[in-house]
């Protein structure tokens, strides 16, 4: 079992910026495709962004496009969240989840399409 490490949150003022990271300490990562889910702990988490880890094509939900950019550093095996002109409806925990194999590709943007998840860092932002 792969369990993901994101760092990155904190608490910061609408129009800031942060940046989340996610690692797979101790393991060879290579998923087939990458995302980051926000939410509440205990409920459902919501789609934020998706990467394949193959080619790189990336999607977004439509709350983040243009603000919040997922990329990846092969050679370190770590996920990026660049998170830009944050806004209060930004808060939530924020997760990153990885999946071993491709399958439909309509599930991943969804929580059930991903295999391996980390505990979650808190993004705050106050107006």
């Amino acid at each position: 079992q792969v369990q993901l490490v994101e760092s990155g949150g904190g608490l910061v003022q609408a129009g800031a910026s942060l940046r989340l990271s996610c690692t797979a300490p101790g393991h060879a990562f290579s998923p087939v495709a990458v995302a980051w889910f926000r939410g509440v702990p205990g409920k459902e988490r919501h789609f934020v962004s998706a990467m394949s880890w193959i080619n790189g094509n990336t999607r977004y939900a439509d709350s983040v496009k243009g603000r919040f950019t997922i990329s990846k550093d092969n050679a370190k095996n770590t996920l990026f969240l660049q998170m830009n002109n944050l806004k209060p409806e930004d808060t939530a925990v924020y997760y990153c989840a990885a999946r071993p194999s491709a399958g439909d590709s309509s599930t991943y943007t969804k929580e059930s399409g991903y295999s391996y998840w980390g505990s979650g860092t808190q993004v705050t932002v106050s107006s």
